[in-house]
């Protein structure tokens, strides 16, 4: 029978037979679209849609920043994972930061932008348009302006004050932050993208683009050098996964934090989710305790050089953790990030036995064959580090944000490392084995958390890809902080309270709990289901 494709909505489900494309723009899905109606596949459309989005959605990610992407190849069923998340600079120490603010913003924030390498090796390996033509709506929207959204102009008016003076004079135009409806323009922007279409890689990383960059950093003060650029490599890895309801369920390996999505979704199949209820408060506070046993793991264990993973995304761990978790009982957690070692109060992290063995936007796009790509990438934060290289057109990330100052942690802040990364898309597959859905979300260490709400809502209920993205949402926070967005019944919300929960009741729609998008491919009939955020500007387009 073809899917359920339960659950209300307030959008109709995007539906095609041949390819589907969804992004956190209209024009970003349009551009992806595009490019397979021109006869490219799924990943030509990636590539094109990330472009576009460092256009339409300046603040989220670009050229600048870097990401994850999932590959799967219809003609061997197999999954890659490409790793173009940058390290941080040689030259990042702890003494060359005067305080850990210089770590968060401005020019000494980067790690090394890893995008645009990601997406060429991507295309390298396995598109077959030209990059002048994947690129052309990107460049179309630079040269000719697109008009802010009302949600883009909320995000423009969160990042307007770390603007340096060249980024302002592109996003702030008379020195005002812009309002809806205003058209913004990156000729520059749309000139280095013809410079990458040219020159590939290389041009971005060993030649006179990667310089001007550079030039740009140093005038600045930063520290990425010409050294950093020439080491960084792309990753292509062995995915890792488990099995929920006898799906599976598969992302990237660590340092990529997905591996705590997997742990969730472990210590939830002990329980019949579907029976307790979408979203009751017996089903929400199982999942927050587990969320706080994967979250206490992670923060332990994502960063080390020698991470169990096979045992801590086993299902014997699992069975040995979901002991700790009770009906009535709220446990205390350190929080979303390293804070020195928690008191016994806390939940606390645990270690594999030898024996356990392995048993901030996102887009999906899936074509006509059938091979489908899962990406997220981010520049950090809403503008990234805030500042513009040069007269390129790109804003730089500040992912090195997410390392941590205290050096005691497992993810402290050191020269040509690699960061414990939230970032984490995932890839679904049937118990027979075909591609069910690719989803994944933007939202920082809620990503973590959104991502298996996201799998739950499809697996355990039955719902369709697009009421499984937009059904309420909650957080885990430090101690017993539990955020639920307005749309939650309140009898829940007094429920988990009673509980002990210290419930925080967030907008209705928040985009602080994400901007899922996803492609279900239904099982029966071969139809693609594509779901977007209205929490953000998501927007779902078929072919």
């Amino acid at each position: 029978m073809p899917w359920y494709n339960s659950g209300p909505t307030t959008r109709p489900i995007a539906t095609g037979a041949r390819g589907m494309v969804t992004a956190a723009h209209p024009l970003a899905s349009l551009a992806g679209v595009r490019t397979l109606l021109a006869g490219g596949n799924a990943i030509d459309a990636a590539v094109a849609v990330a472009a576009a989005l460092n256009v339409v959605e300046p603040y989220m990610s670009g050229l600048g920043g870097d990401g994850y992407m999932l590959v799967h190849t219809a003609r061997d069923g197999r999954l890659h994972a490409l790793d173009y998340v940058g390290r941080s600079a040689h030259a990042a120490t702890r003494t060359a930061f005067a305080d850990p603010g210089e770590g968060e913003i401005g020019p000494k924030s980067p790690l090394v932008p890893g995008a645009p390498g990601g997406w060429l090796a991507a295309h390298e390996r396995f598109g077959s348009l030209p990059l002048d033509l994947i690129f052309a709506p990107a460049i179309e929207y630079a040269e000719g302006g697109v008009p802010l959204t009302a949600k883009g102009a909320t995000f423009f008016g969160m990042g307007a004050g770390k603007l340096d003076e060249t980024a302002g004079a592109v996003f702030l135009p008379g020195g005002r932050t812009p309002q809806a409806g205003q058209i913004i323009r990156q000729p520059n922007l749309a000139a280095t993208y013809r410079a990458l279409a040219e020159g590939g890689a290389a041009a971005f990383y060993r030649g006179a683009l990667g310089e001007r960059i550079l030039c740009a950093i140093r005038a600045a003060g930063g520290l990425l050098t010409d050294r950093d650029f020439a080491d960084f490599t792309p990753e292509w890895q062995e995915p890792i996964g488990t099995t929920y309801r006898g799906y599976t369920v598969r992302t990237l390996p660590p340092p990529c934090s997905g591996f705590q999505y997997l742990a969730s979704l472990n210590l939830l199949e002990g329980y019949d989710l579907a029976a307790a209820g979408q979203n009751s408060a017996a089903a929400v506070h199982l999942a927050t305790e587990a969320f706080k046993l994967a979250i206490a793991d992670r923060i332990v264990h994502a960063a080390r050089p020698d991470i169990p993973i096979g045992g801590l995304i086993s299902k014997g761990y699992a069975a040995r953790r979901r002991v700790e978790i009770r009906p009535a009982f709220v446990g205390l957690s350190e929080g979303e990030r390293y804070g020195g070692r928690p008191g016994p109060e806390f939940v606390q992290a645990s270690t594999p036995r030898p024996d356990d063995r392995e048993n901030t936007t996102h887009f999906d796009v899936v074509d006509a064959e059938g091979n489908a790509v899962s990406v997220t990438q981010s520049l950090g934060a809403v503008f990234g580090s805030g500042v513009m290289a040069g007269d390129t057109g790109i804003v730089l990330n500040n992912l090195g944000y997410w390392f941590d100052f205290e050096p005691d942690s497992p993810n402290a802040i050191g020269p040509h490392k690699k960061i414990e990364m939230c970032m984490a898309p995932a890839a679904v597959y049937a118990p027979d084995g075909r591609l069910f859905m690719v989803i994944g979300t933007p939202g920082s260490f809620g990503i973590l958390q959104t991502t298996p709400q996201m799998i739950a809502n499809v697996i355990d209920h039955g719902y369709s890809i697009q009421a499984a993205i937009e059904a309420p949402r909650f957080r885990v926070f430090a101690g017993t902080e539990l955020h639920l967005e307005g749309r939650f019944p309140e009898a829940v919300r007094a429920d988990l309270a009673a509980l002990g929960h210290g419930v925080k009741t967030i907008e209705d729609w928040s985009w602080s709990v994400g901007g899922g998008h996803g492609v279900l491919l239904d099982p029966e009939t071969g139809a693609r289901y594509g779901g977007a955020d209205p929490r953000r500007d998501g927007f779902a387009l078929a072919q």
